[in-house]
């Protein structure tokens, strides 16, 4: 087992050489600022998307230990004389401004890659990277004229769920433009999500799925229908495939975050990094905790054995939660460079290392 870690300087590689013991096996990338990673278990296949910043966004596929530049994700031509404005009311581009999700298709689609940028256009590769398409039903849908920025200056496509038993049926979040969904492999694309509360909009939009910022959406692989959102004002659970979603209030020390990952056998079960809301963002009262479900978000544990509880600010991005495929070991990454592996379900925690650059995205990988 490994646990690969993008970071602001390199893509980091870790390796279990035995139980509770994990080891720095590869730096990559250094000084490089990593956006996303992947591993492909099914063909073997590893992908990193890095941001050059004024050099552009750019994309790599390692097969068999070797690196290779491949096609980066890009916009069609912005038709000429079309005016679009951020939220900001600064001119939209259409360009890749950064990858912010990396997903495999189905276990019966070889080769093919969802992949989410800023500044909210999704695009398809059906041969492992080496070129994608843009989805022009949602990018040309007239209601992606309202997303507007919420984590990131510009709406950001951030999640992308394939549905195990239907590799057609393709859920997405939007920040901030709430939850989509295509039974047909992204033909065509209804909004979904009614039940989500956004405070921060005006009164009109409060229940307008269109309005609402997801911060990151899970789903259970065993029963797909129940789907966790960690929110910009909370926690949601909805157990119909994200038609409709139920608040989960009152949960300490906060419900807000970034992060959410759901078991993939039991769907009662999910895990959140809670933080202090809004200009804050950071753990309440300097204390690193995960908070567990298990029982539908009826109730949580806040899991504390291993985390610092003092002076700790850690903050733990959307995509920096991970959970390997026995639903038992997890590992985040955070903002001061941390890195901490549960092999008990959370229960306890051992810290790897707290001098990394700052962690963006964490995944498990096959050894």
């Amino acid at each position: 087992m490994q646990i690969l870690v993008a970071t602001r300087k390199g893509l980091f590689r870790f390796e279990r050489t035995k139980p509770a013991h994990w080891r720095i096996a590869t730096a990559e990338f250094l000084g490089d600022n990593v956006s996303m990673v992947l591993d492909d278990a099914r063909s073997g296949i590893t992908y990193a998307a890095l941001d050059h910043g004024h050099f552009g966004v750019k994309l790599h596929r390692c097969s068999k230990g070797t690196w290779e530049e491949i096609a980066a994700p890009a916009y069609p031509p912005k038709p000429e004389g079309l005016e679009e404005k951020d939220m900001w009311g600064r001119p939209l581009p259409w360009s890749t401004v950064r990858v912010w999700a990396l997903e495999t298709g189905g276990r019966d689609e070889p080769g093919t890659l969802w992949c989410g940028t800023i500044p909210g256009g999704l695009f398809k590769s059906t041969d492992n990277g080496s070129s994608w398409q843009i989805m022009k039903s949602l990018w040309e849908h007239p209601k992606r004229r309202q997303w507007m920025g919420g984590g990131a200056d510009l709406p950001g496509l951030h999640s992308v769920l394939i549905d195990p038993r239907n590799s057609k049926h393709v859920t997405i979040a939007v920040s901030t433009g709430g939850i989509w969904h295509t039974e047909d492999g992204g033909e065509t694309w209804a909004q979904r999500g009614e039940g989500m509360r956004a405070d921060h909009v005006p009164p009109e939009l409060t229940h307008d799925p269109i309005a609402q910022d997801v911060h990151c959406l899970a789903q259970c692989q065993s029963d797909p229908e129940r789907m966790w959102v960690q929110h910009h004002n909370g926690i949601f659970v909805s157990s119909d495939r994200g038609r409709t979603f139920t608040e989960i209030k009152d949960v300490r020390p906060s419900v807000f975050g970034f992060a959410v990952v759901a078991h993939p056998k039991e769907p009662g079960t999910a895990w959140f990094v809670p933080e202090i809301k809004d200009e804050k963002r950071i753990p309440v009262d300097g204390r690193l905790v995960v908070n567990r479900t298990r029982d539908g978000g009826r109730t949580f544990e806040t899991l504390t054995e291993g985390l610092p509880q003092s002076h700790a600010y850690d903050v733990v991005y959307r995509h920096s939660l991970a959970l390997d495929e026995s639903g038992e070991v997890l590992a985040f990454g955070s903002t001061t460079g941390g890195l901490w592996v549960s092999e008990n379900a959370g229960d306890s925690w051992s810290c790897l290392t707290h001098t990394l650059p700052p962690v963006y995205c964490v995944r498990f990988a096959a050894a």
